[in-house]
């Protein structure tokens, strides 16, 4: 089969019209709207935009994108309406003076879980479909498939296999149910894990900050030894539903407790605050604190002194 030159596919069954792609709206362009405006536009999707600094959109009109003078106008145009801003509040501001009846609102404003929950209840008093968003990526990776950017989407189902292929084209998409508020769950609950990562590689480096130690050369080894360790997230995961912290464990919580204090004394050694491990070995040693027989599970038990 093939396109010939009125934008119609040919085949043996004689001419069929294209599909047309998606048109959208798209509200905010930051350095995060302007990465998701390229990449529609450069897919050939038909796009309106509008930033409160007009200025911004200029280049976009250059490459066929629709201006819209105020939010409202730019929501008019459209069925499906992507939000970028800055965060909720400024999501209610732009949306406040629109017309959402029958609106396909798109929110990629990073939120909190309840949030999301209030503006889809927000958003549906006010006649529209609702879908939250919580972007894994930063804008360089905005259409560039092979950088490996995905969406997370929660809330409704419809408008998420309505719209997929149309959010499908600056990131892969990642629906993770109904509630609209575990797309942010999800979010900060990666964006946590990966915070708490970089304390310990801040720790790493600060103990060899002042020897005669090369960063470069510590890199690659801190680098393979953390991904190693990531092998221990599924049997996390497989304790807390089986309720079973004893299941393969290696280290137990026990001979762990017991090695902290080396890791204090060389802290105090190489002159280092020990500030961002000792959250963690407070727990720890909580946890065994409250039952001897702890001491034979894994390190599983905090997650449940952290729900309190």
């Amino acid at each position: 089969m093939t396109t010939n030159d009125t934008g119609t596919r040919t085949g043996t069954t004689g001419p069929a019209p294209l599909t047309p792609l998606t048109p959208l709206t798209l509200l905010g362009l930051g350095a995060m709207g302007t990465a998701l405006a390229g990449a529609w536009l450069s897919a050939g999707h038909p796009l309106t935009v509008w930033n409160r600094t007009a200025a911004r959109a200029e280049p976009l009109a250059a490459k066929g994108a629709a201006l819209a003078a105020t939010p409202a106008a730019a929501v008019a145009a459209n069925r499906l309406v992507v939000v970028c801003l800055l965060d909720d509040e400024s999501v209610g501001e732009a949306l406040a003076g629109a017309d959402l009846t029958g609106k396909d609102i798109v929110n990629l404003v990073t939120g909190t879980p309840g949030t999301a929950r209030a503006r889809a209840a927000w958003a549906a008093a006010r006649g529209a479909r609702y879908l939250d968003g919580g972007i894994m990526a930063v804008p360089p990776m905005i259409g560039v498939p092979q950088a490996g950017p995905y969406v997370f989407y929660s809330g409704s189902r419809e408008l998420f296999e309505e719209h997929r292929e149309a959010l499908a084209v600056p990131a892969g998409t990642r629906y993770v149910g109904e509630d609209a508020g575990f797309a942010a769950l999800y979010d900060v609950a990666l964006l946590s894990a990966m915070y708490g990562m970089f304390a310990g590689v801040a720790h790493a480096f600060a103990l060899v900050r002042d020897e005669s130690v090369d960063p470069g050369a510590l890199a690659p080894l801190l680098s393979s030894w953390l991904t190693a360790m990531t092998g221990s997230v599924a049997t996390t995961a497989r304790q807390l539903a089986t309720g079973d912290y004893t299941e393969g464990v290696v280290s137990n919580l026990a001979m762990q407790v017991a090695g902290v204090p080396t890791f204090l004394r060389t802290a105090e050694e190489q002159g280092v605050s020990a500030e961002l491990l000792t959250p963690y070995f407070d727990l720890m040693s909580r946890r065994l604190a409250a039952d001897a027989r702890n001491g034979a599970e894994d390190l599983t038990g905090v997650v449940d002194l952290l729900r309190g």
